[in-house]
């Protein structure tokens, strides 16, 4: 997934430790789990700024959508010291302020020393409320902003929590955005009819120029669940897609494509084009993964074409065993609770004492009474109920929770010999490799040649069994590599 650009202004910042980092992931799950079936802008903002006051203990939090002429911001929500949603920022011009700015920059923002700020309006009022952190963070679909969310607060942000903005801001995005095209393609009279409105009506006036086809009797479908299939659909249309299949089964719909892809090899614009398509596939595969579905490409001959499917159940299933995942790599983290999620398992706040706990850190397991051990580096303590590595699969990890959840022995779950060591070389380029540098750009830091560069990464592929890059990174992070 690629990260914006981040502008961080603060001397003196507290940088929290892993598992504040991990509760601060479960605190945006839990925010994310109260979204479920809302619809309308105001309260899923309100949602999304009561969790930040409420769960990260914000002075107050805030919320811009942007309005439908791109020229100016609309405040939506707000919550804790100011609760009106009236004022002089009510409204915000496009580029004026910080928020104005962030919306139009697209570049998240951080600062401990808001009083010094020369864009403050009110320095005053800064120092008489004790207001001393500010983030704002641009909410984003593909390359549209569609708001801002900022918060401030009375002691100083570590950096690092940006990247908890940047999960929160994921799921707020996808919500507000469904959201803000029902109001759009509604006017008022006609959410009777706009609601009769099939999935494949909307794919088809996206995908005007591709060939398509419906397959099964139409069922109607959930807002979160037609909004990804559209944004797969509006992809696909950027990229030219030749043919669309959507097939309502017993279960499940699934959108079927085939799109040519620019490769690598060529121009650097075929090349950002490639990335670019990555990048958009890896955050519908989140998007679909948290409803219970899946995102799958395959590339097709001569790697010119790739084959996508995106596939959903109609309805969420019963709720499984209850998980708290406490693992001490982001990445990590967010990996186990998409599968969590795909395995309908229920995610729960680290203090669920009914939850089975997912770590990888000692202290962790050592408190909790029924714990399983994610294998990356360090060997399992002796308190735990049962033992996962990277290979475990979604039903394994349902099997394993429901057992250990019935207190019954479970034997570990891991292939039988270890996976090939990275060497030094190929640990600090995949590293690298994860902050987004490019080939030359890797060659470049460490002082290497590029075909060098490209020698060490495609033998981290083999070792870490990778189709492509981007899988590699994961594998990379998944095992420990970085």
């Amino acid at each position: 997934m690629s990260v914006a650009p981040v502008e961080v202004e603060s001397s003196n910042i507290d940088v929290p430790n892993q598992t504040r980092l991990l509760l601060d992931l479960q605190r945006v799950n839990k925010i994310a789990q109260r979204l479920s079936g809302c619809l309308e802008v105001e309260p899923i903002a309100r949602i999304i700024t009561d969790g930040l006051v409420g769960q990260f203990g914000c002075a107050f939090a805030r919320i811009w959508v942007v309005e439908p002429d791109q020229t100016a911001l609309r405040l939506v929500a707000s919550s804790g010291l100011y609760t009106h949603t009236n004022g002089s920022f009510a409204r915000v011009p496009m580029g004026a302020y910080k928020v104005g700015k962030i919306a139009q920059n697209r570049v998240p923002f951080l600062s401990n020393r808001l009083a010094e700020e020369a864009w403050v309006k009110d320095r005053d009022w800064a120092i008489a409320n004790h207001i001393q952190g500010f983030a704002g963070y641009p909410l984003m679909t593909g390359d549209r902003v569609i708001g801002v969310l900022a918060t401030f607060s009375r002691s100083p942000m570590a950096a690092e929590f940006l990247e908890v903005l940047q999960v929160l801001c994921m799921t707020a995005t996808i919500a507000l955005d469904a959201a803000l095209s029902v109001d759009t393609k509604q006017p008022p009279g006609a959410g009777a009819l706009a609601q009769q409105t099939t999935l494949s009506d909307q794919l088809a006036t996206i995908l005007k120029s591709t060939t398509m086809a419906l397959v099964g009797t139409e069922t109607a479908l959930s807002a979160s669940i037609s909004h990804v299939f559209v944004q797969l659909a509006e992809l696909l249309a950027e990229f030219n897609c030749d043919y669309a299949r959507l097939v309502y089964g017993a279960t499940d719909v699934v959108l079927e494509a085939i799109v040519a892809i620019p490769t690598a090899d060529g121009a650097q614009a075929a090349y950002d084009t490639a990335a670019q398509w990555r990048s958009r596939c890896h955050q519908l595969r989140f998007m679909a993964t948290c409803l219970g579905g899946s995102l799958q490409t395959q590339p097709g001959p001569q790697q010119q074409m790739v084959q996508i499917a995106l596939q959903t159940p109609y309805t969420v299933g019963p709720p499984g065993a209850k998980v708290s995942i406490q693992c001490t790599t982001a990445l990590v983290q967010v990996a186990l609770t998409c599968m969590a999620y795909k395995a309908q398992l229920t995610v729960c706040d680290p203090s669920d004492p009914e939850a089975v706990v997912i770590t990888d850190s000692g202290p962790i397991a050592q408190e909790a009474a029924h714990t399983i051990w994610v294998r990356v580096k360090a060997s399992p303590p002796p308190s735990v109920r049962a033992v996962i590595d990277w290979t475990v699969d979604v039903d394994q990890l349902r099997q394993v929770v429901q057992r250990v959840s019935q207190g019954q022995p479970v034997e570990a779950v891991s292939g039988d010999s270890g996976p090939p060591r990275p060497s030094e070389r190929e640990q600090e380029i995949m590293a690298l490799l994860a902050q987004g540098l490019r080939d030359r750009d890797i060659a470049t830091r460490l002082y290497i040649s590029e075909s060098t560069v490209k020698f060490h990464i495609n033998n981290s592929l083999t070792k870490l069994q990778a189709k492509n890059r981007y899988q590699a990174v994961y594998q990379a992070a998944i095992q420990g590599w970085i």
